[in-house]
């Protein structure tokens, strides 16, 4: 059974990028779908807007996947949230801090890294491990996560995703940062796309528009 986000997650654009539309989309980890999913809404203007992300092009992921919000400087909530995050959790994450999910020796590394995904912005890529200790055994995980705009134009959201491997056990389950890697938005390839109503695989040459000659002639007579 897929995990839905409800009405909270629409889409005032109606932009849908179905997954696929990309090469062995079934097969792609849910990381590399939410990826491509933002690259494909990527524009010359930014980064996209909190509005365009729309379930349905997601509808593989949505239980890996969640959206926070900036609240204070290095301080970010969940707005929206998978099953995957809760079970991770024990309990209902939405509303939660992202550092929740975390050791407190991670905490800060973590608050400095959402704060330079929103400020460049940029891409963060997190690998995560979740010490064993009785009633469950280590777990690893990765989360990325990519800047979004809000409806004021400012980068204060995150789409992200996060994905556990393993048997989950006793929870809830907080991470330590194993590695993480920041890219600039601005390293990233802005997609080609055709101009709407045109289809390359029918168009033809346009040629030069000539107006027509006039075949009638008007006569005028002078004889009453």
């Amino acid at each position: 059974m897929k995990t839905t986000f409800g009405n909270g997650f629409g889409s005032s654009f109606g932009k849908i990028v179905a997954m696929d539309r990309f090469d062995s989309g079934r097969s792609l980890s849910p990381i590399r779908q939410a990826e491509a999913y933002w690259t494909a809404l990527l524009t010359g203007d930014g980064v996209p807007m909190r509005s365009q992300i729309d379930p349905r092009g997601l509808e593989n992921i949505l239980e890996y996947t969640f959206v926070l919000e900036r609240i204070a400087p290095g301080l970010t909530r969940f707005r929206l949230a998978g099953s995957h995050l809760n079970k991770l959790a024990g309990m209902e994450v939405r509303g939660m801090p992202l550092t929740a999910f975390f050791e407190a020796s991670a905490r800060d590394r973590v608050k400095e890294v959402t704060e330079q995904v929103f400020n460049q912005p940029g891409i963060a890529n997190l690998g995560l491990t979740s010490a064993g200790r009785m009633g469950r055994v280590q777990l690893q995980a990765r989360m990325i996560l990519l800047p979004l705009r809000s409806d004021l134009g400012d980068v204060s959201r995150i789409l992200g995703v996060m994905v556990s491997d393993g048997a989950i056990g006793a929870t809830p389950r907080r991470f330590t940062l194993s590695e993480d890697e920041l890219r600039p938005v601005t390293e990233v390839q802005v997609p080609q796309s055709q101009p709407q109503g045109l289809e390359t695989g029918f168009a033809e040459d346009q040629g030069r528009f000539e107006r027509p000659r006039a075949h009638l002639r008007l006569v005028v007579s002078r004889d009453e």
